[in-house]
């Protein structure tokens, strides 16, 4: 019987625990503006989303144009996700990634090329499926 009750005593302290180590990490993340990326995809985007970004000829046509939207492009680097089979990962220095998001509906997929200093989008275009 004390077995189970020092059970008992333990994952209740335990719980306790929990609960205000959730809150105050919560907290201190909202304050401070700290997001916890583990994936390939998440910390792909954070370093593309750190970088300066520019435009090929034909994205800021685009924009010149009205047709694109500078928010668009950047949904891409907060909602997108990363197609790392079709991207050119192991090339250096720069490296070219295709980020898929939705746009008005439609599926689009970005070509940006991430080099160490700087990210340029290089092309737009819309799937058929």
């Amino acid at each position: 019987m004390a077995l189970l009750k020092r059970i008992g005593f333990y994952l209740f302290g335990l719980s306790i625990g929990i609960v205000f180590l959730t809150i105050f990490l919560k907290k201190k993340s909202e304050a401070t503006g700290v997001e916890f990326c583990y994936f390939p995809n998440c910390r792909t985007l954070k370093d593309m989303r750190s970088k300066p970004l520019s435009y090929s000829d034909e994205i800021s046509k685009m924009l010149q144009e009205q047709t694109l939207d500078s928010l668009e492009i950047v949904s891409f680097f907060i909602d997108g996700d990363v197609d790392f089979s079709k991207s050119k990962t192991k090339t250096a220095p720069c490296k070219t990634y295709l980020i898929e998001n939705e746009i008005k509906g439609a599926l689009a997929i970005m070509e940006v090329v991430n080099c160490p200093s700087k990210l340029q989008v290089k092309s737009l275009s819309y799937s058929e499926d």
